[in-house]
This record gives C-alpha cells, structure tokens and sequence, in this order.
C-alpha cells in the first residue's frame, strides 16, 4: 500500500531531532516500510513523505515512533487509474 505522510516538527530543527529521525528511517527500513521519497517542503508542512507498507497497522506503528517529535497526518495513497472507472486520467 502507498502512505504520503505530512508532518511539522513540534519542537524547532535542531541536530539531535534530524538525528533521531535519520535513525528512525534507517530502522524502518530494515523493516516493512520502504520510503519512495522524503521532501522537506515550503509552508504549512515541514516535511512530506511518501513511502509503501503491507497495510495500515504498519504504517501507523512508523507514524506512532515520531509523535513526540512531530504532528503527522497520513494519506492512504491510490494511483488515479484505480480511483478512476473510466480508465487513466
């Protein structure tokens, strides 16, 4: 399943957040997670992140690890030719 998480830090960017985070992506990655693009961004959200896992319960645990860090929203993700009867747009 393809998950776009939004998230803003809750505390301000400092080396030892980055720092957790990059040692929460690389643990995740040993795991089901496998991030397909991470982006910092502009504006409302700090960052976006789009990554694939097996089915919700374990995107919600690599959501869960960075609660006190950052609000997240998470996106379950569909490809337009799905969503869309008539075919590709």
């Amino acid at each position: 399943m393809l998950f776009i998480a939004l998230a803003k830090f809750k505390k301000t960017l400092s080396r030892e957040v980055v720092a957790q985070n990059i040692k929460d992506i690389e643990s995740d990655t040993e795991g089901q997670i496998k991030y397909l693009g991470i982006y910092w961004t502009l504006g409302r959200y700090d960052t976006v992140v789009m990554f694939e896992a097996p089915d919700e319960k374990s995107a919600m645990n690599m959501v869960l690890k960075r609660v006190d860090r950052m609000d997240i929203e998470m996106l379950v993700a569909l490809p337009a030719d799905i969503a869309n009867p008539a075919g590709p747009v």
